[in-house]
């Protein structure tokens, strides 16, 4: 039974045209049903090459850093706990967001339905936070083992567990609510991927998404920076104190460059998609081109391909059982082919305490330790040389810690 005109659906307007078409226009597209008629089949192509590129190394890095920790047992130490978190977030990022975005985009639209927009919605923002907080955390542990704060307490496989626990439990904390029904994971302005609804325009939702940007950006990047501030106020203090010495200001510059590429490296994956949350939310009915809105999304999923670049590749202990790996020499090396120094003499009594802990606790170089031994620790040096006929390769001790 066909629904009947009005007089004034059927009345021709003044360019010759008719109001049925009124009703249709008015009736809101269905993002699950086809692609957006205002996008061109080739952008879609695009992002799905640039995804399938992302997730492919995002994959084979992060697998790899996983691999090589589990058949290395010198890097399963506790400050590797959280590098390896970082590898296991990305990771899992990557095979369930990379994957399902590249599928979307290659056909367009998020064909798989409404459930599995919530799923992937969540999955995407759990394991992003999940990253994102790792990233927080492994600057606090830096600055505890070397700023030492609680010089009686020792980063331990118990601290580094507690640490893993609150990453976990507090990023789904934070990320649970949309699937309960404060705010919800809704389809993207381009189609193709889910998100928190940051477009909705009930307080409610507003008040989620400004408890989300506090919690998931603001209060990890201030831990990021103080943190790394205190370690580098620490060094400045050391080098200050130590400036005799020719290459007494070395520890600083390292350290600083360290610092400034990982919160650059924040800064660029976080901060569009914190920037592009708090502006929609601000003002809803921005008209926002969906190809534009569709960056900030991305850039949060680039970082899981520079992440295990910048955190693990670049440590030295680690590039060596890499390389031992691929080689095919067995899953044991001697801590003398770990240690950066061993190649300059004997070991000394600072530079045996690096297998303690990783050296990804911190780009610093060694003369950092030397310059804060202490009167008690040089006479404890030499009494354990006569005691050892000479020798400068000590037993690692657990009664200091010192890192890269």
């Amino acid at each position: 039974m066909s629904t009947p005109v009005s007089i004034m659906d059927a009345m021709p307007s003044a360019n010759g045209g008719s109001y049925t078409d009124a009703p249709d226009v008015a009736t809101p597209r269905d993002p699950f049903s086809g692609p957006l008629e205002s996008v061109a089949p080739w952008n879609y192509t695009f992002i799905a090459c640039m995804m399938f590129a992302v997730t492919s190394l995002s994959l084979a890095e992060n697998s790899t850093v996983m691999l090589v920790t589990y058949k290395f047992k010198q890097l399963r130490q506790p400050l590797n706990y959280i590098i390896v978190n970082l590898s296991v977030a990305d990771f899992s990022l990557s095979l369930v967001g990379g994957t399902i975005s590249f599928l979307t985009n290659a056909r367009g639209y998020f064909f798989l339905g409404r459930w599995a927009c919530v799923l992937e919605g969540f999955a995407v923002t759990f394991f992003g936070i999940v990253a994102l907080w790792s990233l927080a955390i492994l600057a606090f542990e830096r600055f505890f083992v070397i700023c030492r704060p609680l010089e009686n307490v020792r980063l331990g496989v118990k601290h580094a567990a507690l640490g893993l626990l609150f990453v976990w439990t507090f990023s789904f904390i934070c990320t649970i609510p949309p699937v309960l029904g404060w705010n919800k994971y809704t389809v993207s302005k381009i189609g193709t991927t889910c998100e928190p609804n940051w477009y909705s325009r009930d307080f409610n939702d507003h008040t989620y998404i400004i408890t989300f940007f506090v919690t998931c950006f603001i209060l990890p990047l201030g831990v990021i920076i103080v943190s790394y501030g205190k370690l580098m106020q620490k060094l400045r203090k050391v080098s200050n104190a130590h400036g005799k010495l020719g290459n007494a200001r070395k520890p600083d510059r390292a350290v600083a460059r360290m610092v400034i590429v990982m919160i650059i490296a924040y800064m660029v994956a976080w901060t569009p998609y914190a920037a592009f949350s708090i502006i929609v939310t601000a003002y809803p009915t921005i008209n926002i081109d969906p190809r534009l809105a569709a960056a900030p999304a991305f850039f949060a999923k680039t970082a899981a391909v520079y992440n295990p670049v910048i955190y693990v590749f670049m440590n030295k202990q680690f590039r060596k059982c890499l390389i031992q790996m691929f080689k095919g020499n067995g899953t044991n090396i001697d801590s003398s082919h770990l240690n950066p120094t061993s190649d300059k003499g004997p070991i000394t009594r600072t530079e045996s305490h690096l297998g303690e802990m990783s050296s990804i606790a911190a780009r610093v170089p060694m003369t950092v330790c030397n310059l804060e031994k202490t009167d008690e620790d040089d006479e404890e040096e030499e009494q354990n040389q006569n005691e050892n006929g000479g020798s400068m390769q000590l037993p690692l001790s657990e009664s200091r810690v010192c890192p890269l």
